[in-house]
């Protein structure tokens, strides 16, 4: 590698490791159920997130743990992604923490697409209020007509007509377009199809109100609607918009694209390295709380080896997902495209295994939502096909090893 790899961390990031999970400790964890018992006697799960919410992101926000993903000290925090990363696992202990911090996806990709790449009207205009926790968004690219996983497949379109937009297509999976608060969505569509290959889709900002766009239905992962983000299936009819509201101009998309998705694909895999976490705990409690035939369930059927590989599997991941945060750190995006592939690969399938060990040591209760661990299972099996299914990553990681063979490089 050329450069020492120091995982440990820095004075910045143990200050908000403490303070972070000092917030989780007292307000965030005590308080989830408090918040799925309201969003459950709500008639209308879609039409508000429960009250406490909002009450605990002031609390975040007065403390300073506020917009910890962006390293922009401006508007974020002005952390690494090694810094950043323990306070993403943190919050990936809990299925309501990465709101109340304003760490959401996929507001936090949204936010550094503007950041870097929108113009001072669109910052000023859909940025900053998502920076102050008051609106939410979505982000629409794939669809349901086409194989995704290559993004060029792209039937939509976004047709410059003289100085306006004209938006055509169906997207789905967009998640968090069901929220009350959402009121922008991020679409992508094909605008020059006699373009070179990347340079023929633009990334536009759509108000959710606009005429033409419909939220079709809300699509259920394993059963769970995920109220009140969900993910959504959108129509789009004939939207016209002003030709501004292409993001860095029409053509841009696949650029912007490559430029949001790796630090986005590295916070899913930060989050989850937290999910494996809580499922591992739980387990562990479980097995040594329960008794079946006499025994302790941690002393049953090879329990203990499958804790014990569980542990060795988390470990693992944790130290891949900082080697790429590390490498992201100091080399860029363009230089970590294997290593990002490789955790994004990688972390989703641990994290399966882990909660499903755990499922299994709870019986049918790991099956009920008496335990966080089904909703956990549907989140880390939809992040195996999020950001581009595990196949893509495999052959991304794949054409790298084997060009530096072609190359002639030596090892």
């Amino acid at each position: 590698m050329g450069k020492h790899v120091d995982f440990g961390h820095s004075p910045r990031a143990r200050e908000y490791v403490e303070r972070v999970g000092s917030f989780m400790a007292s307000e965030v964890l005590p308080r989830e159920r408090e918040y799925f018992t309201e969003l459950r006697a709500q008639e209308d799960r879609w039409a508000s997130a429960p009250s406490v919410i909002d009450e605990l992101k002031t609390k975040a926000m007065a403390a300073g743990l506020w917009n910890l993903f962006l390293p922009d000290s401006t508007y974020g925090a002005g952390l690494t992604n090694v810094e950043y990363a323990p306070l993403a696992e943190l919050m990936g202990r809990s299925l309501i923490a990465p709101e109340i911090f304003n760490c959401n996806a996929p507001d936090t990709g949204n936010a550094e697409v503007l950041l870097h790449y929108g113009s001072d009207e669109q910052r000023r205009r859909w940025m900053e209020p998502l920076l102050r926790g008051e609106i939410r968004s979505a982000f629409c690219m794939t669809e349901p007509e086409v194989a995704s996983s290559d993004a060029a497949n792209m039937a939509a379109t976004a047709v410059v007509d003289g100085d306006t937009l004209v938006l055509n297509g169906r997207k789905w999976w967009s998640t968090g377009v069901g929220h009350p608060d959402c009121r922008f969505v991020i679409f992508m569509g094909l605008t020059d199809p006699e373009a070179p290959r990347h340079a023929r889709h633009s990334m536009v900002l759509v108000p959710l109100d606009t005429p033409g766009v419909r939220i079709e239905r809300m699509l259920p992962v394993y059963g769970y609607l995920d109220e009140p983000y969900g993910h959504g299936e959108v129509s789009f009819s004939d939207v016209r918009l002003p030709l501004d509201a292409a993001i860095a101009g029409p053509g841009r998309g696949f650029e912007i694209a490559q430029g949001r998705l790796g630090p986005g694909r590295i916070h899913h895999c930060m989050r989850l390295i937290g999910l494996a976490e809580n499922a591992l705990e739980l387990a562990c409690r479980r097995s040594v709380s329960r008794t079946a035939f006499g025994k302790p369930l941690a002393n049953l059927g090879g329990n203990r080896e499958r804790i014990a590989k569980a542990r060795i599997m988390v470990n693992q991941a944790r130290l891949q997902v900082l080697h790429a945060a590390w490498l992201l750190d100091t080399a860029g995006a363009a230089a970590a495209i294997s290593e990002l592939s490789q955790v994004k690969a990688a972390v989703p399938t641990m994290a399966c295994e882990v909660i499903d060990m755990a499922i299994q040591l709870h019986g049918g209760a790991g099956l009920s939502d008496d335990f966080p661990l089904a909703a956990a299972m549907a989140a880390a099996r939809a992040l195996r096909l999020a950001d581009g299914p595990d196949e893509v990553h495999l052959g991304v990681i794949a054409r790298a090893e084997l060009d530096r063979y072609r190359n002639g490089e030596s090892r």
